[in-house]
């Protein structure tokens, strides 16, 4: 446990942006999971599987790894990975090289059901996101973002 009194509190900038951070992490899967909904079969969480899968060599990713990519725990991977299972658009098999290990890949009913929640998935996050960074670096951005979600 950190010695509190060491620690300098968060000024009126830092506060505000750990806030605003707090509710756009809250705010974006709602708006875009209503979106998904509204016109696809898929959550955006299905959806963000199913791309991960798309770009992975061969198709398919070790559910561990898969979970990393996401941002889920094994178990939530698990659970959505189940879903889209259970509609055809992945495979779970066991690794060839790990037999305690299981992959999860993308059916070709997956990588239609992706072509065809992508307008939508795209349509989506421009609204939310993009079409409010007007003027901003993007890339420096991403590059903040990546710094925080590595733990570095």
């Amino acid at each position: 446990m950190a010695d509190t009194r060491a620690i300098k509190p968060l000024n009126k900038d830092e506060e505000a942006f750990l806030r605003a951070l707090g509710r756009v992490m809250a705010y974006l899967p709602r708006v875009v999971d209503a979106d998904m909904a509204a016109d696809q079969p898929i959550t955006s969480s299905e959806y963000t599987v199913l791309v991960h899968l798309s770009e992975a060599p061969q198709n398919h990713m070790r559910m561990s790894d898969l979970a990393t990519m996401c941002g889920l725990s094994l178990s939530g991977v698990t659970r959505v990975v189940k879903r889209l299972e259970a509609q055809s658009l992945v495979l779970r098999e066991k690794c060839p090289d790990d037999g305690r290990a299981w992959l999860a890949v993308l059916t070709s009913d997956g990588w239609t059901c992706l072509k065809q929640a992508w307008p939508t998935n795209l349509a989506s996050v421009r609204r939310h996101i993009f079409s409010r960074l007007e003027g901003c670096d993007v890339s420096a951005a991403a590059k903040v973002l990546e710094r925080i979600a590595s733990g570095d």
